[in-house]
């Protein structure tokens, strides 16, 4: 049931009325209602200011009741109807209840009637309810009773070809929209694929089939009624053989279209080929096709709920297969949708004299027009009660009368939407009465005095008056206001203009606020002279005479009443001016008695009771040649030009022998003001001398209009009439284009609050200051007492955050800012009494400064055993453009900052590896930033351990061909020992014994190394001292080599009682220190102290030495090479060099290499200190007896490692 549910803004409710409802007023019986002997179903529908338009369909015998529900009202008294606009007048089917709502009914349809009886239910239903505040008006109800037209188009027969394409169309109108389907031979159309029914009303059958045949009709139903429309025959012509090839067609292209939001909305696109066609779809705008949008059958779209994003031009493209044919089609989607308010407008108070403004804005499609109720009453816009274009209404001066409650109305063709706001008017006791008799006088075209009396009552209270006036004419006025002194009592207002009607009032202020308004009084400006000349054009009907047109001048122009125009003409060569006057209702006149083929200037000026005003630009033009008439065509007559402000609408009329032309050129061109052309004079033939032209015209056009041309620029027209031969003469015009007009912000002149500050400028002045400057209005009437100036960070959306400051000079040192920030900045003229509005917004960057604070979130990752990663972000507070990131390490962090390592990268990197490190070490970093004024702080410092090195590290190819090199130079020395021990032992005599002197003391044994040794004293003590090296002549021997020496002496000549080296399989550690302990056991001393040995210790001498000799020397000789292989590792390991090993156990053959190796070195210290314990290995091997072993076996050697 169609009355059941009401979609346009209001709530619905099933409803039976009982008797109660209606009491015996209304029926003569109780009863509940009956129409046609049926219960009448009841449905409610609120009316309200806030929803939408509402659309009532009625169905037969069916009944709605209209609430008037309006929220806003308090406290309401009563409630009235209208309809159409005009009160209700009560009817049967049309009766106010006792509750204020409205009950609506529909009358039962006849049996024999095509249509409801029709009474004067329907129309446009609105209420009003009012309140001891005010009234508020609801929204429109349209109600309407359901109908069915008939057809208006009905389907037609027709003949296809097998496997071809039919298509079936009816249309037909009905409220509510019919449901349309079809129906062959009397029953429902085949539910199959190749069956395509269109909600339009159309039917598609695409590979149309022999059984298709027949006759089809289509069914429309609504709740009114069903209509059935006539019959259409199907015919199919069996076994036709088609086409070798046809070309590719659209048969059905898609139709302009336009739906109302939420319905839904077909575009039909039929094709045929062979074969068969591809069909596609695109939006012309190049927008994809919304993902609703469905494709019905094969090539139809359908949006099943249009929405305002659908409208569109949409083309369907039918391509050929296998070919590049195509052919397109293209149609309109338009999508209307009723208003809606989007901002609505906020109750609010103010006090009297004080300015309300109400914003309200709407959409809808087309868009709506905005007007304004209060207390249900259409507003006027005058000067203190305006509508703005926007849609605002804006009360000047408000009054008790301006009280009440404001509704904003938005209407389009699809229907209305509404808000309401309420204003409240505060006054205060003790307020000063209104100024008196107010009167106003015209001094001049520009100027009136307007002067007044002090109010009757509360006079003393007074501290000043206000001033406004506005024109009196037209509905978008804007009202100016003038502060005045408190001792004033006249004022002399200009800058007005001339010949103007205009409306003065005044306002008395006390401390306690603002008085009523004063009688308003009228005043009309003196005339002036007229601020523009008349736009004139020229041509010439005869080669004597030239015919000059004009426009009047518009009102805003003449400044006056226009009474005579002056025509000031002469050739172009010629000092001599003519001049002749005509009267004001003249707009043409024709100069006489010329001479043909000559170039005449024209000008001209109009006049009002004030004076000529100034004349307009000289135009030119050239009469015809009196000899050349025949084929030449005349100028074109009354040409006429209506300067807009952005173009020019050019008209006129054909010359006098017209039959000749063939069409017209339209040439122009913008000219300086004061151009001459006496050198080059305009005579129609020059068209490279014009900006645009020729525009070619046909014969029958009378009319063109320039477009896209400048506001407020001079131009200069040039028409001509040409035909097969040649171009005709020319008519010219040469005029303005209307100026722009002239925003409320940037007035002539100042009027009511004063105008922002004019040419603000900031300039930084550091990082943390900007200087704002700026410079007086360059036009007021109001003293400015001093500036406020707002500012804040750029594009600030706390409102907190924005800082106002106040200065009485034209300019202001802003501190406190941030280093490197942008700031916005307005200004604002404060004047007695009253505040201008802030300026356009001005933006400055601070100077930048050095970080604040060092790079963020430093991560520190160790690589390898020589290498770390470095991350970190920039600085929190950067103060500037970050040019470069320093990085500071050390493995000592108590070493000042100039003590460590500087890595700098560039600003746009955040991550860097730092190698070149030592393994198993902890390192320490921090960081800092730098803008280009100078680096910031660093960082706290972090540390970060590096990894241990593996073996595989230091076992390399180098590592491995040392030690191979190493113990075969050992092995090699062992044998060399050997040798040269066999090979001596034989060379050398058995001596008798020792000499007593042999075991002298210290200072004979120093004494007998002073001289060569006599011929007869070989001895083995001699003999042993000359297997040593020498010692020096200058130092004595000390005191500890003495004994190491004597020590050995004892050795060599004792008997060791464990037996001797080579009778013990022990190792030679143990043969030593055994031997020690007999030299302990059987010391044998001289009677002096010193060692003295037995006495056949010398045949043993030789023989144990040479064996110890031959031991030692061979065990030296591995620990040798074995620590030139360790050195040799530790060397390639630390330098990376790729040194020979024979070359580097060659450079260790001097001490100053060895220095120089281990200072240039970069192991850590406890490898330099492993190492440094086999220096003494450097002695010369026969100096075995006196090396000390005991560094051989401790761990300073032996755990000797690399980790």
């Amino acid at each position: 049931m169609a009355g059941d549910v009401w979609k346009a803004g209001g709530r619905a409710r099933g409803r039976c009325w009982l008797p109660i409802v209606f009491c015996a007023r209304c029926w003569s019986q109780p009863t509940c209602l009956f129409l046609a002997g049926k219960l009448v179903q009841g449905d409610s529908l609120e009316l309200s200011c806030a929803a939408a338009s509402a659309k009532v369909t009625l169905e037969p015998s069916h009944a709605v009741v209209l609430d008037c529900n309006l929220a806003s009202v308090e406290q309401w008294i009563n409630i009235t109807w209208k309809k159409n606009g005009s009160p209700l007048v009560e009817q049967e089917h049309l009766r106010v209840l006792p509750n204020g709502s409205l009950f609506i009914s529909s009358p039962a349809a006849a049996k024999d009637s095509k249509y409801p009886e029709r009474t004067g239910a329907e129309g446009n239903y609105s209420c009003v309810s009012q309140s001891a505040i005010g009234a508020v008006a609801s929204q429109t109800a349209a109600v309407r009773f359901s109908s069915l037209s008939r057809f208006f188009q009905q389907p037609e027969s027709q003949t296809v070809e097998e496997n071809g394409m039919a298509r079936f169309e009816c249309r037909i109108e009905g409220l509510p929209s019919p449901v349309i389907t079809w129906e062959k031979n009397q029953a429902a159309v085949p539910a199959e694929p190749r069956f395509i029914t269109l909600p339009n009303g159309i039917l598609q059958i695409v590979d149309v089939r022999e059984s298709d045949a027949g006759a089809y009709h289509c069914v429309a139903t609504n709740a009114a009624r069903k209509r059935y429309s006539n019959s259409a025959v199907l015919s199919v012509l069996k076994g036709s053989q088609p086409a070798a090839t046809r070309d590719v067609a659209i048969v059905a292209a898609p139709e302009n279209t336009t739906v109302v939001v939420g319905e839904s909305a077909v575009l039909e696109c039929m094709a045929s080929a062979d074969p068969t066609p591809f069909v596609s779809w695109i939006r012309q705008d190049g927008k994809p096709i919304s993902t609703d949008v469905i494709v019905l059958g094969r090539t139809n779209l359908l949006i099943p709920q249009a929405e305002p994003h659908h409208s569109g031009v949409y083309v369907c493209r039918a391509n050929k297969p296998q070919t590049r044919q195509f052919v397109t089609a293209a149609a309109e989607l338009s999508v209307l949708a009723p208003p809606s308010i989007s901002q609505f407008p906020e109750t609010i108070s103010r006090t009297r004299a004080s300015t309300a403004r109400f914003v309200c804005k709407a959409e809808g499609e087309p868009a709506p027009t905005i007007h304004w109720l209060k207390n249900g009453e259409p507003i006027l816009s005058n000067g203190r009660v305006k509508i703005q274009s926007s849609g605002s209404l804006v009360i000047n001066q408000i009054g008790l009368e301006d009280a009440g409650y404001y509704q904003c109305v938005a209407e389009n063709r699809l229907g209305m939407a509404c808000a309401t706001a309420k204003l409240s008017v505060i006054v205060r006791e003790g307020l000063p009465s209104a100024p008196k008799k107010v009167s106003a006088v015209s001094l001049s075209s520009t100027t009136v005095l307007v002067s007044w009396e002090r109010p009757e009552y509360n006079s003393e209270q007074i501290i000043g008056f206000s001033l406004h006036y506005q024109k009196a004419l037209g509905t978008d006025n804007v009202e100016y206001q003038f502060a005045v002194n408190n001792d004033t009592t006249e004022l002399q207002v200009k800058d007005l203009e001339p010949n103007t009607n205009y409306v003065f009032y005044m306002v008395a202020y006390s401390q306690l606020g603002a008085s009523r308004t004063s009688s308003s009084v009228i005043v009309r400006t003196l005339e002036d002279v007229p601020s523009a000349a008349p736009q004139l054009s020229l041509s010439s009907t005869t080669p004597a005479d030239i015919r000059v047109t004009w426009l009047p001048l518009p009102p805003e122009l003449s400044n006056g009443k226009i009474t005579k125009y002056k025509i000031d003409y002469s050739t172009l060569k010629e000092d001599q001016i003519s001049t002749t006057e005509v009267g004001a209702n003249e707009t043409q006149i024709t100069l006489e008695s010329l001479h043909p083929n000559k170039v005449y200037k024209v000008r001209i000026a109009a006049s009002t009771s004030a004076g000529y005003g100034a004349p307009s630009e000289w135009t030119q033009h050239r009469t015809p040649d009196k000899d050349n008439q025949t084929h030449v065509p005349f100028a074109p007559t009354e040409l006429k030009v209506r300067a807009k402000m952005e173009s020019l609408l050019v008209t006129w009329q054909p010359p006098a022998n017209h039959a000749q032309i063939s069409g017209y050129k339209l040439y122009y061109r913008e000219v300086g003001t004061e151009e001459s052309s006496e050198e080059n004079p305009s005579d129609g033939t020059e068209e490279e001398s014009w900006d645009v032209g020729p525009i070619k015209l046909k014969k029958k056009v009378k009319q063109y209009e320039l477009t896209r041309l400048a506001p407020g620029r001079l131009y200069e027209v040039k028409l001509v009439a040409f035909n097969k031969h040649e171009d005709g003469y020319a008519a010219v015009w040469k005029g303005k284009t209307e100026k722009a007009p002239v925003t409320a912000v940037d007035p002539p002149v100042q009027k009511g609050p004063p105008l922002p500050p004019a040419h603000v400028y900031a300039e930084s002045n550091s990082s943390t200051s900007i200087w704002l400057r700026w410079k007086k209005p360059d036009f007021t009437t109001v003293k400015i007492v001093n500036y406020t100036v707002r500012f804040s960070p750029w594009g600030l959306k706390n409102a907190s955050l924005v800082t106002y400051y106040t200065s009485s000079d034209e300019g202001i040192l802003i501190s406190g800012l941030k280093p490197y920030t942008k700031y916005e900045f307005a200004v604002q003229s404060n004047g007695v009494g009253i505040d201008g509005p802030f300026g356009s917004v001005v933006e400055r960057f601070t100077l930048p400064d050095r970080p604040s604070t060092p790079p963020s979130d430093l991560r520190l990752h160790p690589v390898n055993p020589y290498a770390v990663r470095v991350h970190w972000c920039p600085p929190v507070e950067p103060n500037g453009i970050i040019v470069e990131y320093v990085i500071l390490y050390n493995a000592n962090n108590t070493q000042p900052d100039d003590m460590w390592t500087l890595l700098r990268k560039g600003g746009n990197i955040f991550s860097t590896e730092v190698d070149g490190l030592e393994s198993d070490t902890r390192y320490y970093f921090k960081m800092g930033a730098k803008t280009i004024v100078g680096p910031g702080p660093y960082s706290n410092v972090k540390d970060v351990h590096t990894l241990r090195e593996k073996l595989s590290d230091v076992l390399d190819i180098h590592s491995v061909t040392g030690i191979i090199v190493g113990v075969c130079l050992g092995l090699l020395c062992i044998l060399f020992c050997m040798c040269a021990s066999f090979r001596s032992s034989k060379q050398r005599e058995a001596p008798p014994g020792l000499d007593s002197q042999a075991a002298g003391n210290h200072s004979s044994y120093h004494r007998g190394r002073q001289g060569p040794p006599g011929p007869s004293a070989k001895s083995d003590s001699h003999e042993l001292e000359s297997l040593m090296a020498p010692l020096s002549e200058e130092l004595p021997l000390p005191l500890m080599d003495i004994t190491e020496l004597t020590e050995a002496h004892s050795l060599i000549h004792s008997n060791c009682r464990g037996g001797t080296l080579r009778k013990r399989g022990r190792n030679w550690t143990s043969s030593i220190a055994r031997c020690g302990d007999a030299i302990t056991k059987e010391p044998t001393a001289a009677a002096n102290g010193t060692l003295k040995p037995p006495s056949n210790a010398g045949q043993k001498l030789l023989l144990q030495a040479l064996v110890y000799d031959a031991v030692t020397v061979g065990v030296v000789s591995i620990l040798v090479s074995a620590a030139c292989a360790l050195r040799y590792i530790c060397y390639v390991h630390s330098c990376g060099s790729s040194l020979n090993p024979l070359q580097f156990i060659s450079s260790l053959c001097g001490h100053q290499n060895w220095t120089q190796y281990s200072s240039r070195s970069h192991t850590s210290a406890k490898y330099r200190g492993k190492i440094t314990s086999l220096l003494p290995l450097e002695i010369p091997l026969f100096m075995a007896p006196r090396i000390t072993l005991a560094p051989l076996a401790t761990e300073s050697f032996w755990g000797l490692r690399f980790s």
